[in-house]
């Protein structure tokens, strides 16, 4: 009797832990408490997408193995990063890596978070590159796009449960990535408005994006030297846990 309950309660928090893989805590809590998630309205995120540019060109060159692997370093130190920096890894598509700022738990700071959290994917993919170009392997040159405002978030599906959002600022951040350039983190005006004290920008002008019209782009070239901990200005001295400015 004691060697079986033992195993249901392992095997329980085996369940637990592979729910909250899937599902952010308060939605996984609320999904095994009420059998269902209500979806929620957040006024203030900041969504980041990324993808690789060329990917659908130099993947076809790679086996199976060698591109599964690739794309699983690189989505590790993403999911690192989501960890440092408070964010909400959505999913990823493909090549494409989707996670947001300001949920499930809402937080004043979603917008220099997601920042951080760009900036530190732009860091790490270089790093990974340098080492690819020193082997004569391929490099794999990111493209990353951010934009603020309100989001509705939920989970769906019945046998594979997925957290998702929606919304115009999900598609807009979409649109900041496609408009984007490798290498080079574009932000929206809204985004810009949050964190303009603490960076450095390239300002691009209203362009025109498929179903929105002109919007205002920035390339983010840096954290201001007084919040950066690196020459480039891709690494931020702030407080870990808060993940906020000193």
């Amino acid at each position: 009797m004691v060697q079986r309950t033992s195993e249901l309660a392992s095997e329980k928090d085996r369940s637990d832990r592979l729910l909250l893989n899937i599902l952010p805590a308060s939605t996984a809590e609320e999904l095994k408490r009420k059998g269902s998630a209500q979806a929620r309205r957040y006024e203030h995120c900041t969504v980041l997408f990324s993808d690789f540019k060329g990917f659908s060109t130099f993947s076809s060159r790679m086996d199976s193995d060698t591109l599964v692997a690739e794309l699983d370093h690189f989505f590790r130190l993403f999911d690192q990063l989501c960890e440092r920096y408070g964010l909400e890894k959505i999913k990823t598509i493909g090549d494409a890596y989707m996670c947001a700022s300001g949920l499930p738990e809402p937080t004043s700071g979603h917008a220099l978070n997601a920042l951080l959290m760009g900036l530190g994917m732009l860091e790490a993919v270089e790093r990974s590159n340098a080492e690819r170009r020193a082997k004569g392997l391929q490099e794999w040159p990111v493209r990353i796009g951010l934009h603020s405002g309100p989001v509705v978030a939920g989970v769906v599906g019945e046998r594979k449960f997925a957290y998702d959002i929606w919304g115009d600022t999900v598609n807009v951040a979409s649109r900041m990535e496609s408009n984007g350039e490798a290498g080079l983190l574009n932000i929206s005006g809204p985004v810009y408005a949050q964190v303009m004290d603490y960076i450095e920008v390239r300002p691009r002008g209203p362009i025109r994006i498929k179903g929105k019209g002109e919007v205002q782009m920035y390339f983010v070239e840096r954290l201001r030297p007084e919040y950066s901990a690196d020459e480039r200005g891709w690494l931020p001295v702030m407080a870990p846990q808060r993940g906020a400015m000193r």
